[in-house]
């Protein structure tokens, strides 16, 4: 796609929405590198992330991954997976609005569905996990609304389908800027 002029694209959405997934499938369509801030941030401080959590806090984790994505921000032609809970902070935002973001937006009970045997997600360990993704959204919804692009996943998709959409609405925001860049 001519019109990303190797601008970055950041993905952005709840635990399990497919991020690291459909980030693949992108950087592959696009012919972009590839990265996730989550394995990035596990290679650099050689532990898991629950393992982050666990020894030195979230807001410890909240640092690497600031860090990491300020990094990432120097590359072009890049497609960049981020955490969960990587818009929370302002900071973060100024870096991602280099490129374009997207959010990735699945419904809680299908969430709920993709994660209720997942054990390795620190922020999921306490409570009940249907009422604790809803939490979680309630308190990031708005800052998800921020992307550039938002790809509404409502079924049970195929990341290839996912990924496909995802560029058509990348390339409908890219025209759309464009055409008032030029008003």
């Amino acid at each position: 796609m001519d019109l990303l002029r190797g601008v970055n694209i950041y993905l952005v959405g709840m635990m399990g929405v497919g991020k690291t997934t459909v980030g693949r499938i992108l950087a592959r369509e696009l012919k972009y590198r590839f990265f996730d801030t989550d394995e990035l941030i596990v290679r650099v401080a050689n532990q898991s992330i629950a393992e982050i959590f666990e020894r030195e806090g979230e807001e410890a984790f909240r640092e690497l991954e600031t860090k990491v994505l300020g990094e990432l921000c120097a590359y072009q032609n890049s497609v960049v997976a981020t955490g969960g809970g990587i818009v929370a902070r302002s900071s973060n935002w100024g870096k991602m609005h280099y490129g374009i973001v997207v959010w990735l937006d699945v419904p809680v009970d299908q969430l709920y569905d993709r994660l209720r045997s997942d054990t390795a997600r620190p922020l999921l360990r306490e409570g009940e996990l249907k009422s604790k993704l809803q939490s979680l959204l309630n308190d990031r919804e708005r800052f998800y609304a921020q992307a550039d692009v938002r790809v509404g996943i409502p079924g049970n998709e195929r990341p290839e389908e996912v990924a496909r959409r995802a560029i058509e609405e990348i390339q409908k925001a890219i025209e759309s800027k464009t055409v008032h860049d030029i008003n």
